[in-house]
């Protein structure tokens, strides 16, 4: 590549850094228009506890292309610049298929944060996460042990659009979310976590391991303790499993409770 062609291409990172529309390092090769964000799903995505094969991108060629510059830009952002943030996103391509992105909802002082894997075709469509019969089902499970959506409690997801046909996130797809939901748990400063689900657990833990292995321990993100449990979605196809989560959410309960005695 020609000195002229590389200062062209270092210009235009810099002016693409200033309008937010960065990274480039999704930009596949040179001279291609800079590849659309995706997003996932929050409601129905977990029926399936499967991982997704990567997807390979080239290496960032300088200073412009690396995505910490980004990941920390996004660290420092309140909540209002994090919401803008997110509606524009457009890090991978998930955002060409989505309706609209799907933030998060409820206490943002909350003392309980459950996470999922990605917005539904219903939460794509309202904007708002767990709204459809899995987030009804949601809804029961706080219910069942004294929450309510909104009062204490945050839902967020591990990935803010929705993968096209309801399939998992892929690992850069959910790398490229990362942040926003970093910031989101920053801020909120939750007492305890629910992973809903092995994709929201396998990203919050940093592990393979199965959804089965991980039940029934605290596990810790940043020194928060998560427990895992299964995802509602999967709770609509395997009535079995609601035993298996009523055991879970007991779990949560006594945990939360010895965490609060422990502060008095």
């Amino acid at each position: 590549m020609s000195t002229k062609s590389n200062a062209r291409q270092v210009r235009r990172g810099l002016v693409l850094k200033e309008l937010d529309l960065t990274p480039l390092w999704r930009i596949r090769q040179a001279g291609m228009p800079k590849a659309d964000q995706p997003r996932r799903q929050a409601g129905g995505a977990s029926a399936v506890e499967a991982g997704s094969d990567p997807v390979a991108f080239p290496a960032p060629t300088s200073r412009v292309d690396q995505p910490d510059d980004r990941r920390m830009k996004i660290l420092r952002m309140g909540w209002e610049q994090l919401e803008t943030s997110v509606a524009d996103c457009v890090a991978c391509q998930l955002c060409k298929s989505r309706s609209r992105t799907v933030f998060g909802v409820g206490d943002r002082n909350a003392d309980w944060l459950y996470v999922g894997e990605g917005p539904g075709v219903q939460e794509d469509a309202i904007g708002e996460p767990f709204v459809g019969p899995a987030g009804q089902l949601l809804d029961n499970l706080l219910a069942a042990i004294n929450l309510k959506r909104g009062r204490n409690v945050y839902i967020a997801n591990i990935v803010k659009c929705r993968p096209p046909g309801n399939r998992e996130p892929s690992p850069e797809e959910a790398q490229c979310c990362e942040p926003y939901l970093a910031r989101q748990i920053e801020m909120i400063r939750p007492k305890l976590i629910i992973a809903l689900g092995k994709t929201a657990a396998s990203n919050l833990l940093q592990t393979n391991a199965s959804l089965g292995s991980m039940r029934g321990s605290l596990h810790r993100y940043k020194g928060i303790p998560v427990i895992v449990t299964y995802h509602p979605a999967y709770l609509l196809r395997n009535l079995p499993g609601k035993a298996m989560a009523w055991e879970d959410l007991c779990f949560a309960r006594s945990t939360m409770n010895s965490l609060l005695q422990s502060e008095s």
